[in-house]
């Protein structure tokens, strides 16, 4: 790729030199006239170098480089290097334009040979420092800022720009590395690092604070409709990510949960924020994860004249009215493992048991797809039928099935699995079908 070089300069025979000179080496140049219309060019353009005349009117290029500066930090932007240019021999001068960020001064008129030797040797050493400065701020793995760094943006940029603060962290990550390994687990973390860049702004800021866990502050991001929006497409881009890198029968309920606090409503303190973000993490994930809160502070709204008394049997009725069935419940993957936390901590406080069954459809030729899911819808239909309607189904698979029974003596596994496979026997006729069984009391 050419270096891009801009020469600023008021005299137009020095920019006619300058471009000869550097086009001869196969550099990309622009010419402009004077300091404020490089700040504009600058705006949304970023050269590899500039060359910058000292004596100009109006903005001279010690003043051009200080405005520079201040644009650059503005933006959040590396810094351009700036080689001065002047017909001088003033080395007072130049000790002040190095003091200001100055690479370098190449005195007029041009000697080719010296002018394309220093740019080059000035644009290799920035590349050298900003890519050690790189090394320093990012996270190797995913590209984002490293914890300290991205703090240290975050609480730049509170007190000036409104926005929100987001903590944002993957679900069940952990069985990623369990089941699939580290490696595997790395591939989630730089694709979801994708993702999120795609599905961000330029100016947003994104670190990680450690393993899975990940903290975003969006400027001008408000209200649930926006919050709502990137959770959706996080989520929406994260599933189809993992079922490329790990197949589409992996498994793992992969999403992502985000916890939000507005800013500036919640202030502008770095450590509050954090706090209140964290709070609104916390109850994404108690509301069974996948999707986002956005803090507020806990109010007492009281109706002076609402019967507490009716409104409760009223919700009662409801909520009976949604759960007229006779049948097992079958849930999703997410649905099934909040009732499956739920009742491993209510049988830890009680001192409860829960019975865990596990049952394959397996055929036992190869070929015989269409019959194994056939097999395997008819099965399910049996469990429904079976089991009493406290009894839980998760279909993990088009052919695995768990099943989730609370308050168990450690002797009932073998008389539900008998009454399952007895229901089965007497209404299928899949003759090249076998089920396979396990159970485990916890």
């Amino acid at each position: 790729m050419k270096n891009w070089i801009v020469v600023v300069d008021d005299e137009a025979m020095s920019l006619t030199s300058a471009r000869t000179m550097l086009a001869s080496e196969d550099m990309k140049v622009s010419c402009l006239p004077s300091g404020k219309s490089l700040l504009k060019f600058l705006e949304k353009n970023s050269p590899d170098l500039v060359l910058l005349d000292v004596i100009m009117p109006e903005m001279n290029g010690f003043q051009t480089i200080v405005a520079l500066r201040e644009l650059e930090k503005k933006q959040n932007k590396p810094q351009i290097p700036v080689i001065f240019l002047t017909g001088e021999s003033d080395h007072e001068a130049e000790q002040n334009g190095l003091k200001l960020g100055a690479a370098d001064y190449i005195h007029k008129p041009f000697n080719r040979d010296i002018l394309i030797s220093r740019i080059r040797n000035t644009i290799d050493n920035s590349r050298k420092i900003e890519s050690l400065t790189e090394d320093a701020t990012k996270d190797a793995l995913t590209g984002f800022l490293n914890k300290a760094q991205g703090v240290a943006r975050i609480k730049e940029v509170l007190s000036t720009n409104s926005g929100a603060l987001l903590m944002v962290d993957l679900d069940s990550f952990k069985l990623v590395n369990d089941l699939y390994g580290h490696e595997m687990g790395d591939k989630v973390l730089r694709g979801f690092s994708q993702l999120a860049k795609a599905s961000t702004r330029e100016d947003d800021i994104l670190c990680r604070i450690g393993g899975d866990e990940f903290l975003f502050y969006c400027s001008g991001l408000h209200g649930d409709a926006a919050l709502a929006a990137l959770s959706s497409r996080l989520n929406e881009k994260l599933e189809i990510e993992a079922a490329m890198l790990m197949g589409s029968d992996h498994g793992i309920p992969l999403g992502i949960s985000i916890g939000a606090v507005m800013v500036p409503e919640y202030g502008t303190d770095y450590d509050e924020l954090f706090k209140l973000a964290d709070e609104a993490m916390y109850q994404t994930k108690q509301n069974g994860k996948h999707g986002f809160t956005i803090y507020e502070d806990a109010r007492l709204f009281q109706d002076q004249n609402q019967n507490l008394e009716e409104e409760i049997s009223r919700t009662i009725k409801i909520m009976e009215e949604r759960n007229q069935g006779t049948e097992a419940l079958m849930l999703g993957a997410d649905a099934f493992s909040t009732v499956f936390r739920f009742i491993e901590r209510f049988n830890s406080r009680f001192d409860g048991r829960a019975l865990i069954l596990l049952f394959i459809v397996l055929a036992k030729t190869s070929g015989g797809e269409a019959v194994l899911n056939d097999a395997s819808v008819s099965f399910g239909e049996v469990l429904k039928k079976t089991l009493e309607k406290s009894d839980i189904i998760l279909q993990r698979r088009i052919n695995q099935f768990f099943v989730l029974i609370p308050l168990i003596e450690q002797t009932g596994a073998d008389s539900i699995i008998g009454k399952i496979m007895s229901a089965w026997k007497e209404g299928q006729s899949y003759e090249d079908i076998e089920i396979k069984t396990a159970s485990q009391i916890r």
